[in-house]
């Protein structure tokens, strides 16, 4: 059972997993920094922390970015798409967003 908003809860359009795609962007150069996962209670937890939790699918947890790293997001801002099936996290990093440790996980490899 979440928390989340109910007027929010009833716009979000989960997948089969009950999860939505969660793309952050930087606040300051509009990158894309990170996709990850969430649930409703990810998001709930998101909004009312600031932090940005995401649902690991491969562990099975939710995960707070930076909570182990040190590399943090400070959420400004969260928006739901207009299907509801997608969340925008503007948010300020702090140090590199990508596991790799690059600024983004978007750096590698250009197809266009």
């Amino acid at each position: 059972m979440t928390s989340l908003d109910p007027a929010v809860a009833a716009r979000l359009k989960t997948d089969a997993d009950g999860l939505v795609a969660a793309v952050v962007q930087d606040v300051d150069s509009r990158a894309v920094l990170m996709v990850g996962w969430m649930d409703p209670e990810a998001l709930h937890r998101t909004l009312t922390t600031g932090r940005a939790t995401f649902w690991s699918r491969s562990r099975g947890e939710y995960w707070v970015k930076g909570e182990t790293s040190g590399h943090t997001l400070a959420v400004h801002e969260v928006r739901l798409d207009c299907d509801g099936d997608t969340v925008l996290v503007v948010a300020s990093p702090a140090g590199p967003t990508c596991h790799t440790g690059a600024t983004t996980c978007f750096d590698a490899d250009r197809l266009l």
